[in-house]
């Protein structure tokens, strides 16, 4: 291509342009916008951005508790929609689930609330409370009380992600003032799609990880006989280095990371998501359980 029609390009109609635009990436569209007016007009084309939508976004929005014409009323553009999904959720399924996208790629992302998970005894008022909690984004979450046996559950179908993606499962909690009977506790963690299981070794306990580190000094043989033992009851299971710990997320929650999944091309199948102790009989309490979310891997 000469120069001078790489210069006439621009000259193009605006839907032309647009239709160009809608073949590349999110990334270079907000780059090309920068071009000249032509080109940033033709950015802010609905065509564009119903294409960074998801295919499904109208029937998963018309799942939403608020409707889908009140959500949809809210936004002139196809942008503004996508923009505010990128940095709020809308809960849909009745409140027991929420959904949003992630910002770089449009990717959809999902969260289980604790009231679409199976939480052993969480039917049993003397041993789990169902209450509001701040800056929860479900109407009620779960809270321990005192539990001997930790074991929660959850199921998300691969045709609601986006397919051709990795993806990660995280737990997320918290806690009203300290996470009682995690201490010095592993839990197994498992991602089941079909036959095919894939585990690993996670921390509730926050201050875990220091306690890990400080491992490094001589420490009982009593105690490292205990975790020795623990870890071999797990088949096939990673030793405690490499474990999983809570993290601080942006929303003031913490998180740990359950597994990691690809949803392959034209793939519908459920995938199971466990997380369990390995060793019962402690009493556990004031554990604030939010959900387990689903959401693309950072790369």
């Amino acid at each position: 291509m000469s120069i001078e029609s790489c210069t006439d390009f621009q000259e193009l109609p605006e839907g032309c342009i647009a239709n160009v635009l809608s073949l590349t990436s999110l990334k270079d569209v907000c780059r090309l916008s920068l071009v000249n007016s032509t080109f940033r007009s033709a950015a802010e084309s609905d065509a564009i951005w119903e294409r960074f939508l998801p295919p499904d976004y109208r029937h998963i929005i018309s799942r939403s508790i608020e409707g889908a014409d009140s959500i949809l009323a809210k936004f002139r553009t196809k942008k503004g929609l996508y923009l505010y999904l990128c940095h709020n959720h809308i809960l849909i399924d009745g409140g027991t689930k929420s959904f949003s996208l992630e910002k770089g790629t449009g990717k959809k992302c999902f969260m289980l609330a604790s009231r679409d998970l199976f939480i052993v005894m969480g039917d049993a008022p003397e041993f789990c409370k169902w209450i509001s909690y701040p800056n929860s984004r479900f109407p009620e979450v779960a809270e321990l009380l005192a539990v001997r046996r930790f074991e929660i559950c959850g199921k998300i179908n691969t045709g609601m992600l986006s397919s051709g993606t990795k993806y990660a499962a995280y737990i997320v909690f918290t806690s009203r003032s300290r996470i009682e009977g995690f201490k010095y506790q592993i839990s197994k963690a498992s991602i089941q799609i079909g036959q095919e299981t894939k585990q690993r070794i996670v921390c509730i306990d926050p201050d875990e990880e220091q306690r890990q580190r400080c491992m490094t000094v001589p420490c009982p043989t009593f105690f490292m006989h205990q975790i020795s033992h623990l870890c071999s009851s797990i088949d096939n299971m990673p030793a405690m280095p490499n474990a999983r710990y809570p993290r601080l997320r942006g929303d003031g929650w913490l998180e740990v990371q359950l597994g990691e999944f690809l949803v392959k091309e034209k793939h519908d199948r459920d995938v199971k998501i466990i997380l369990k102790e390995i060793k019962r009989g402690i009493w556990k309490s004031s554990l604030i359980i939010q959900g387990i979310e689903i959401r693309p891997r950072a790369a």
